[in-house]
Protein backbone atom coordinates (compact mmCIF):
# COMPACT_ATOMS: atom_id res chain seq x y z
CA UNK A 1 0.00 0.00 0.00
CA UNK A 2 1.20 3.47 -1.31
CA UNK A 3 1.52 6.09 1.78
CA UNK A 4 -2.30 7.56 -0.30
CA UNK A 5 -3.48 4.15 0.37
CA UNK A 6 -2.24 4.40 3.52
CA UNK A 7 -3.63 7.56 4.44
CA UNK A 8 -7.16 7.26 2.74
CA UNK A 9 -8.07 3.34 4.08
CA UNK A 10 -10.65 3.17 6.55
CA UNK A 11 -9.78 2.08 10.16
CA UNK A 12 -11.02 -1.54 9.29
CA UNK A 13 -8.92 -1.54 6.08
CA UNK A 14 -6.13 -0.78 7.94
CA UNK A 15 -6.40 -3.30 11.06
CA UNK A 16 -6.88 -6.24 8.19
CA UNK A 17 -3.67 -5.37 6.61
CA UNK A 18 -2.07 -4.58 9.92
CA UNK A 19 -3.27 -8.00 11.69
CA UNK A 20 -2.40 -9.99 7.54
CA UNK A 21 0.93 -8.30 7.80
CA UNK A 22 0.89 -6.73 4.88
CA UNK A 23 1.71 -3.34 6.47
CA UNK A 24 3.04 -3.17 10.16
CA UNK A 25 1.60 -0.53 12.05
CA UNK A 26 5.04 1.60 12.44
CA UNK A 27 4.81 2.11 8.88
CA UNK A 28 0.77 3.06 9.21
CA UNK A 29 1.72 5.29 12.17
CA UNK A 30 4.18 7.01 9.94
CA UNK A 31 2.22 8.00 7.02
CA UNK A 32 -0.24 9.32 9.82
CA UNK A 33 2.65 11.60 11.20
CA UNK A 34 3.37 12.29 7.85
CA UNK A 35 0.86 13.38 6.72
CA UNK A 36 -0.59 15.38 9.75
CA UNK A 37 3.00 17.53 9.01
CA UNK A 38 2.06 18.06 5.57
CA UNK A 39 -1.79 19.55 6.58
CA UNK A 40 -1.41 20.81 10.08
CA UNK A 41 -0.11 24.29 9.27
CA UNK A 42 -2.78 24.69 7.09
CA UNK A 43 -5.35 23.02 9.33
CA UNK A 44 -4.31 24.00 12.73
CA UNK A 45 -6.36 20.60 13.62
CA UNK A 46 -3.85 18.95 16.27
CA UNK A 47 -2.32 20.94 18.83
CA UNK A 48 -0.16 18.64 20.69
CA UNK A 49 1.53 15.44 18.52
CA UNK A 50 2.74 12.59 20.39
CA UNK A 51 5.69 11.17 17.77
CA UNK A 52 7.54 9.79 20.03
CA UNK A 53 5.38 7.85 22.20
CA UNK A 54 3.21 7.28 19.03
CA UNK A 55 5.94 5.06 16.86
CA UNK A 56 7.12 3.18 20.20
CA UNK A 57 3.42 1.88 20.64
CA UNK A 58 3.50 0.71 16.76
CA UNK A 59 6.55 -0.60 17.15
CA UNK A 60 4.64 -3.04 20.01
CA UNK A 61 2.21 -3.29 18.53
CA UNK A 62 3.91 -4.90 15.31
CA UNK A 63 5.78 -6.86 17.83
CA UNK A 64 2.81 -8.39 19.84
CA UNK A 65 1.37 -9.76 16.39
CA UNK A 66 4.73 -11.34 15.74
CA UNK A 67 4.03 -13.15 18.89
CA UNK A 68 0.60 -14.09 17.77
CA UNK A 69 -1.03 -11.84 19.97
CA UNK A 70 -4.05 -9.18 18.27
CA UNK A 71 -5.93 -7.26 20.47
CA UNK A 72 -8.46 -6.43 18.25
CA UNK A 73 -9.68 -5.70 14.61
CA UNK A 74 -8.14 -2.37 15.21
CA UNK A 75 -5.11 -3.46 16.53
CA UNK A 76 -2.16 -1.06 15.36
CA UNK A 77 -4.13 1.47 13.84
CA UNK A 78 -3.69 5.10 14.67
CA UNK A 79 -6.32 7.38 16.14
CA UNK A 80 -6.51 10.81 17.83
CA UNK A 81 -8.34 12.26 20.81
CA UNK A 82 -10.57 15.75 21.10
CA UNK A 83 -8.97 18.13 24.28
CA UNK A 84 -11.95 17.42 26.09
CA UNK A 85 -10.78 13.52 26.67
CA UNK A 86 -8.08 12.74 28.98
CA UNK A 87 -5.15 10.91 27.69
CA UNK A 88 -2.40 9.95 29.93
CA UNK A 89 0.98 12.05 29.63
CA UNK A 90 -0.71 14.01 27.02
CA UNK A 91 -1.99 17.91 28.07
CA UNK A 92 -5.87 18.16 28.54
CA UNK A 93 -6.64 22.17 28.23
CA UNK A 94 -10.29 21.52 27.38
CA UNK A 95 -10.23 25.21 25.97
CA UNK A 96 -9.89 26.51 29.59
CA UNK A 97 -7.17 28.96 30.61
CA UNK A 98 -7.48 27.40 34.14
CA UNK A 99 -6.41 23.68 32.89
CA UNK A 100 -3.36 25.47 30.65
CA UNK A 101 -1.13 22.93 32.45
CA UNK A 102 -3.04 19.94 33.35
CA UNK A 103 -1.37 16.86 32.42
CA UNK A 104 -3.36 13.77 33.39
CA UNK A 105 -1.99 10.71 34.90
CA UNK A 106 -5.08 7.89 33.79
CA UNK A 107 -6.72 7.83 30.29
CA UNK A 108 -10.37 8.04 29.90
CA UNK A 109 -12.51 5.31 29.95
CA UNK A 110 -12.40 5.53 25.94
CA UNK A 111 -8.99 6.45 25.56
CA UNK A 112 -8.12 3.32 27.84
CA UNK A 113 -10.20 0.72 25.84
CA UNK A 114 -8.54 1.91 22.48
CA UNK A 115 -5.16 1.42 23.91
CA UNK A 116 -6.35 -1.78 25.57
CA UNK A 117 -7.74 -3.31 21.75
CA UNK A 118 -3.76 -2.32 20.52
CA UNK A 119 -4.80 0.96 18.98
CA UNK A 120 -1.81 4.05 19.03
CA UNK A 121 -2.78 7.42 19.85
CA UNK A 122 -1.59 10.24 17.42
CA UNK A 123 -2.00 13.12 20.35
CA UNK A 124 -5.17 15.74 20.38
CA UNK A 125 -6.91 17.82 18.64
CA UNK A 126 -8.54 21.83 18.79
CA UNK A 127 -11.73 22.13 20.34
CA UNK A 128 -13.98 25.11 18.75
CA UNK A 129 -13.19 26.70 15.01
CA UNK A 130 -11.52 29.69 16.82
CA UNK A 131 -9.60 29.74 20.28
CA UNK A 132 -8.04 31.60 22.48
CA UNK A 133 -6.44 28.37 23.32
CA UNK A 134 -5.55 26.60 20.10
CA UNK A 135 -6.05 29.59 17.44
CA UNK A 136 -8.32 29.32 14.51
CA UNK A 137 -8.91 25.64 12.86
CA UNK A 138 -9.43 25.30 8.92
CA UNK A 139 -11.71 22.79 7.31
CA UNK A 140 -9.59 20.95 4.70
CA UNK A 141 -12.01 21.60 2.04
CA UNK A 142 -11.87 25.23 2.30
CA UNK A 143 -9.35 26.77 4.73
CA UNK A 144 -11.33 29.88 4.96
CA UNK A 145 -14.36 27.82 6.04
CA UNK A 146 -14.84 26.47 9.30
CA UNK A 147 -14.93 22.99 10.63
CA UNK A 148 -18.08 23.36 12.78
CA UNK A 149 -17.84 23.11 16.43
CA UNK A 150 -17.01 21.72 18.91
CA UNK A 151 -15.28 18.61 17.87
CA UNK A 152 -13.58 20.59 15.20
CA UNK A 153 -9.58 19.96 15.26
CA UNK A 154 -11.33 15.87 15.27
CA UNK A 155 -13.42 16.22 12.38
CA UNK A 156 -10.55 18.76 10.21
CA UNK A 157 -7.29 16.49 10.53
CA UNK A 158 -9.77 12.79 10.03
CA UNK A 159 -11.53 14.24 6.87
CA UNK A 160 -7.70 15.53 5.92
CA UNK A 161 -5.99 11.71 6.13
CA UNK A 162 -4.18 12.64 9.22
CA UNK A 163 -6.11 9.96 11.18
CA UNK A 164 -7.99 7.33 10.30
CA UNK A 165 -10.49 7.33 13.55
CA UNK A 166 -10.73 9.38 16.57
CA UNK A 167 -12.56 10.34 19.83
CA UNK A 168 -15.19 13.13 20.19
CA UNK A 169 -18.02 14.51 22.22
CA UNK A 170 -21.43 15.78 21.83
CA UNK A 171 -23.78 17.20 24.18
CA UNK A 172 -25.71 19.81 21.29
CA UNK A 173 -23.74 18.35 18.53
CA UNK A 174 -20.66 18.56 18.60
CA UNK A 175 -19.58 15.61 16.90
CA UNK A 176 -22.36 15.68 14.61
CA UNK A 177 -21.97 18.98 13.34
CA UNK A 178 -18.43 19.06 12.88
CA UNK A 179 -18.75 15.65 10.64
CA UNK A 180 -21.61 17.38 8.98
CA UNK A 181 -18.76 20.44 7.86
CA UNK A 182 -16.22 18.10 7.28
CA UNK A 183 -17.70 15.46 5.43
CA UNK A 184 -16.64 12.62 7.96
CA UNK A 185 -19.19 9.91 9.88
CA UNK A 186 -19.83 10.52 13.75
CA UNK A 187 -21.66 8.60 16.26
CA UNK A 188 -23.65 10.13 19.07
CA UNK A 189 -24.45 6.71 20.91
CA UNK A 190 -27.06 6.12 22.77
CA UNK A 191 -26.45 7.94 26.29
CA UNK A 192 -25.27 5.66 29.04
CA UNK A 193 -23.84 3.65 25.95
CA UNK A 194 -19.75 4.67 26.51
CA UNK A 195 -18.66 6.07 30.10
CA UNK A 196 -18.11 9.74 30.31
CA UNK A 197 -15.11 9.03 32.72
CA UNK A 198 -12.04 11.66 31.90
CA UNK A 199 -13.89 13.75 30.19
CA UNK A 200 -13.23 17.66 31.16
CA UNK A 201 -14.98 19.39 32.51
CA UNK A 202 -16.00 16.78 34.45
CA UNK A 203 -19.56 15.34 33.45
CA UNK A 204 -22.62 15.01 36.35
CA UNK A 205 -24.42 12.19 34.14
CA UNK A 206 -27.08 12.96 37.13
CA UNK A 207 -27.83 16.38 35.82
CA UNK A 208 -26.05 16.27 32.27
CA UNK A 209 -27.59 13.06 30.24
CA UNK A 210 -26.65 15.59 27.04
CA UNK A 211 -23.14 14.59 26.89
CA UNK A 212 -21.95 11.91 25.63
CA UNK A 213 -18.62 10.31 24.11
CA UNK A 214 -18.22 9.03 20.54
CA UNK A 215 -16.19 7.70 17.45
CA UNK A 216 -15.69 10.09 14.14
CA UNK A 217 -14.08 8.04 11.18
CA UNK A 218 -14.56 8.83 7.67
CA UNK A 219 -16.21 5.37 7.13
CA UNK A 220 -19.63 3.65 8.75
CA UNK A 221 -17.53 0.82 9.09
CA UNK A 222 -15.01 2.45 11.74
CA UNK A 223 -18.23 3.17 13.94
CA UNK A 224 -19.25 0.01 14.10
CA UNK A 225 -16.14 -1.37 14.64
CA UNK A 226 -15.51 0.81 17.46
CA UNK A 227 -18.41 0.83 19.19
CA UNK A 228 -17.78 -2.68 21.24
CA UNK A 229 -14.43 -1.49 21.82
CA UNK A 230 -15.90 1.25 23.63
CA UNK A 231 -18.68 0.34 25.05
CA UNK A 232 -19.71 -1.19 28.42
CA UNK A 233 -20.10 -0.01 32.34
CA UNK A 234 -16.49 1.03 34.10
CA UNK A 235 -17.73 1.56 37.66
CA UNK A 236 -16.57 5.16 37.58
CA UNK A 237 -19.09 6.78 35.58
CA UNK A 238 -22.77 5.42 37.21
CA UNK A 239 -25.06 6.46 34.12
CA UNK A 240 -23.46 3.60 32.02
CA UNK A 241 -25.36 0.90 31.18
CA UNK A 242 -24.80 -3.20 30.39
CA UNK A 243 -26.57 -3.02 27.19
CA UNK A 244 -26.07 -5.55 24.27
CA UNK A 245 -24.69 -4.19 21.24
CA UNK A 246 -26.97 -5.28 17.99
CA UNK A 247 -24.96 -6.87 15.09
CA UNK A 248 -25.59 -4.01 12.64
CA UNK A 249 -25.06 -6.41 9.72
CA UNK A 250 -27.97 -8.37 10.23
CA UNK A 251 -30.26 -5.31 9.94
CA UNK A 252 -32.94 -5.76 7.23
CA UNK A 253 -33.77 -2.30 6.23
CA UNK A 254 -36.38 -3.67 3.79
CA UNK A 255 -39.59 -2.96 5.92
CA UNK A 256 -38.03 -0.35 8.62
CA UNK A 257 -40.33 2.62 9.16
CA UNK A 258 -38.72 5.48 8.66
CA UNK A 259 -39.83 9.61 9.04
CA UNK A 260 -37.81 12.84 7.83
CA UNK A 261 -38.58 16.02 8.32
CA UNK A 262 -36.33 19.07 7.00
CA UNK A 263 -38.08 21.94 8.82
CA UNK A 264 -39.92 22.98 11.77
CA UNK A 265 -41.44 25.68 13.67
CA UNK A 266 -37.90 26.09 15.29
CA UNK A 267 -35.60 25.87 12.12
CA UNK A 268 -35.82 26.27 8.41
CA UNK A 269 -32.77 24.72 6.36
CA UNK A 270 -30.87 26.03 3.63
CA UNK A 271 -31.57 24.93 -0.10
CA UNK A 272 -28.67 22.79 0.25
CA UNK A 273 -29.75 21.04 3.59
CA UNK A 274 -33.31 20.86 2.44
CA UNK A 275 -32.43 19.47 -0.66
CA UNK A 276 -30.14 16.83 0.43
CA UNK A 277 -32.16 15.57 3.14
CA UNK A 278 -35.30 15.13 0.76
CA UNK A 279 -33.43 13.59 -1.65
CA UNK A 280 -31.69 10.73 0.79
CA UNK A 281 -35.96 9.99 2.21
CA UNK A 282 -36.51 9.57 -1.19
CA UNK A 283 -33.79 7.44 -2.20
CA UNK A 284 -34.22 5.20 1.42
CA UNK A 285 -38.27 5.20 0.26
CA UNK A 286 -37.15 3.58 -3.15
CA UNK A 287 -34.99 0.66 -1.08
CA UNK A 288 -37.87 -0.34 0.44
CA UNK A 289 -37.63 1.41 3.84
CA UNK A 290 -41.42 2.69 4.54
CA UNK A 291 -40.81 6.81 4.74
CA UNK A 292 -43.18 9.17 5.98
CA UNK A 293 -42.36 12.90 5.83
CA UNK A 294 -43.41 13.56 9.87
CA UNK A 295 -41.76 14.87 13.06
CA UNK A 296 -42.32 14.41 16.54
CA UNK A 297 -44.58 17.28 18.74
CA UNK A 298 -42.96 19.96 20.75
CA UNK A 299 -39.13 19.68 18.45
CA UNK A 300 -39.87 23.70 18.95
CA UNK A 301 -38.91 23.23 22.68
CA UNK A 302 -36.05 21.84 22.50
CA UNK A 303 -33.90 25.32 21.97
CA UNK A 304 -35.19 26.60 25.19
CA UNK A 305 -34.93 23.50 27.13
CA UNK A 306 -31.58 23.65 26.61
CA UNK A 307 -31.21 27.48 26.92
CA UNK A 308 -32.97 26.56 30.51
CA UNK A 309 -30.49 24.18 31.18
CA UNK A 310 -27.01 26.28 30.33
CA UNK A 311 -28.72 28.88 32.75
CA UNK A 312 -28.55 26.09 35.89
CA UNK A 313 -25.31 26.05 38.04
CA UNK A 314 -22.87 23.29 37.28
CA UNK A 315 -19.82 22.27 38.75
CA UNK A 316 -16.96 22.77 37.54
CA UNK A 317 -13.28 21.32 38.37
CA UNK A 318 -11.20 18.17 38.79
CA UNK A 319 -12.07 17.38 42.18
CA UNK A 320 -15.25 15.25 43.66
CA UNK A 321 -16.22 18.45 45.67
CA UNK A 322 -18.80 20.92 44.44
CA UNK A 323 -17.15 23.53 42.38
CA UNK A 324 -20.18 25.51 41.46
CA UNK A 325 -19.15 27.51 38.31
CA UNK A 326 -22.32 30.30 38.74
CA UNK A 327 -24.55 31.64 41.18
CA UNK A 328 -26.76 30.42 38.84
CA UNK A 329 -29.89 32.36 36.98
CA UNK A 330 -32.51 30.30 38.07
CA UNK A 331 -34.42 29.66 41.43
CA UNK A 332 -35.25 26.14 42.61
CA UNK A 333 -38.60 26.05 41.78
CA UNK A 334 -37.87 27.22 38.18
CA UNK A 335 -34.89 24.19 38.02
CA UNK A 336 -38.26 21.95 39.07
CA UNK A 337 -40.15 23.55 36.51
CA UNK A 338 -37.19 22.98 33.93
CA UNK A 339 -37.22 19.15 34.69
CA UNK A 340 -40.94 18.95 34.42
CA UNK A 341 -40.78 20.46 30.98
CA UNK A 342 -37.75 18.35 29.87
CA UNK A 343 -39.36 14.95 31.36
CA UNK A 344 -42.39 15.87 29.20
CA UNK A 345 -40.52 16.71 26.20
CA UNK A 346 -38.74 12.73 26.60
CA UNK A 347 -42.18 11.37 27.43
CA UNK A 348 -43.87 13.10 23.80
CA UNK A 349 -40.32 11.65 22.31
CA UNK A 350 -40.68 8.13 23.34
CA UNK A 351 -44.34 7.90 22.39
CA UNK A 352 -42.91 8.87 19.01
CA UNK A 353 -40.37 6.80 18.61
CA UNK A 354 -42.36 4.06 19.23
CA UNK A 355 -43.74 3.52 15.92
CA UNK A 356 -40.59 4.62 14.11
CA UNK A 357 -37.43 2.85 13.56
CA UNK A 358 -35.62 5.86 12.64
CA UNK A 359 -35.67 9.40 11.51
CA UNK A 360 -34.01 11.11 9.18
CA UNK A 361 -32.91 15.11 9.19
CA UNK A 362 -30.68 17.68 8.08
CA UNK A 363 -27.66 18.09 11.07
CA UNK A 364 -27.84 22.13 10.84
CA UNK A 365 -29.43 24.67 8.68
CA UNK A 366 -26.11 25.34 6.63
CA UNK A 367 -23.12 23.59 5.07
CA UNK A 368 -19.75 25.00 6.61
CA UNK A 369 -19.41 28.42 5.90
CA UNK A 370 -16.46 31.33 6.54
CA UNK A 371 -19.03 31.77 10.00
CA UNK A 372 -21.33 29.66 11.38
CA UNK A 373 -24.89 30.88 11.81
CA UNK A 374 -26.70 31.06 15.17
CA UNK A 375 -28.86 28.00 16.22
CA UNK A 376 -27.00 25.89 13.35
CA UNK A 377 -27.00 23.11 15.88
CA UNK A 378 -31.00 23.49 16.53
CA UNK A 379 -31.86 19.72 14.41
CA UNK A 380 -29.22 18.29 16.98
CA UNK A 381 -30.61 19.64 20.25
CA UNK A 382 -33.96 17.37 20.34
CA UNK A 383 -31.84 13.84 20.44
CA UNK A 384 -29.15 15.33 22.87
CA UNK A 385 -32.02 15.64 25.19
CA UNK A 386 -33.37 12.46 24.83
CA UNK A 387 -30.34 10.81 24.87
CA UNK A 388 -31.16 9.12 21.17
CA UNK A 389 -28.23 7.37 19.03
CA UNK A 390 -27.64 9.32 15.99
CA UNK A 391 -25.31 8.92 12.94
CA UNK A 392 -24.26 11.54 10.85
CA UNK A 393 -22.99 11.02 7.08
CA UNK A 394 -22.81 12.49 4.35
CA UNK A 395 -25.60 12.18 1.77
CA UNK A 396 -24.58 15.63 -1.00
CA UNK A 397 -22.49 18.62 -1.62
CA UNK A 398 -23.62 22.07 -1.21
CA UNK A 399 -23.83 24.77 -4.45
CA UNK A 400 -20.13 25.92 -3.35
CA UNK A 401 -18.33 22.63 -3.60
CA UNK A 402 -19.17 21.37 0.09
CA UNK A 403 -19.78 18.85 2.36
CA UNK A 404 -23.63 18.49 3.48
CA UNK A 405 -24.69 15.56 5.75
CA UNK A 406 -27.62 13.59 7.31
CA UNK A 407 -28.49 13.04 10.92
CA UNK A 408 -30.03 9.21 11.06
CA UNK A 409 -31.71 8.92 14.93
CA UNK A 410 -33.10 5.53 15.93
CA UNK A 411 -34.45 4.13 18.83
CA UNK A 412 -32.49 3.94 22.16
CA UNK A 413 -29.74 1.20 22.18
CA UNK A 414 -30.37 0.74 18.39
CA UNK A 415 -27.08 2.49 17.26
CA UNK A 416 -27.52 -0.89 15.11
CA UNK A 417 -30.10 0.24 13.13
CA UNK A 418 -28.52 4.04 12.70
CA UNK A 419 -25.55 2.33 11.50
CA UNK A 420 -26.93 0.28 9.01
CA UNK A 421 -29.01 3.55 7.68
CA UNK A 422 -26.14 5.28 7.28
CA UNK A 423 -24.33 2.53 5.51
CA UNK A 424 -26.70 2.46 2.37
CA UNK A 425 -26.71 5.89 2.88
CA UNK A 426 -22.86 5.89 2.25
CA UNK A 427 -23.07 3.62 -0.41
CA UNK A 428 -25.43 5.92 -2.52
CA UNK A 429 -23.77 8.77 -2.34
CA UNK A 430 -20.29 8.40 -2.17
CA UNK A 431 -19.74 9.13 1.71
CA UNK A 432 -16.70 11.02 2.79
CA UNK A 433 -14.70 12.70 -0.39
CA UNK A 434 -10.82 13.66 -0.64
CA UNK A 435 -10.12 17.32 0.05
CA UNK A 436 -7.87 19.03 -2.33
CA UNK A 437 -5.20 19.93 0.31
Amino acid sequence: MTSTDLIYASASQLGAAIGAKSVSSVEVVEAHLGRIHEVNPLLNAVFYLAEESALRRAREADEELARGLRRSALHGVPFTVKDWIEVAGMPCIANDERYRNHVPAEDATAVERMIAAGCVPLGKTTVFEDSLIYGHTNNPYRLDYSPGSSSSGEAAIIAAGGSPIGLGSDSGGSIRDPAHCCGIVGLRPTTGRIPITGHLPRINTLVDPRTVIGPMARFVEDLAASLPILSGVDWRDASAVPMPIFDWNSVDVRGLRGAFYSHYDGAEPSADCGRVTQDTAAFLDRSGIRMAEEWPSRLEEAWPITQDYWSRSGSEGLGDDWAPDSDGRMTGIEVERHLFEWDRFRRTMAAFMENVDFLVTPVAEFPAGKHSPEGCISYCLAFSLVGYPCVVVRAGTSADGMPVGVQIVAQPWREDVALAVAKLIESEFGGWQPPAI
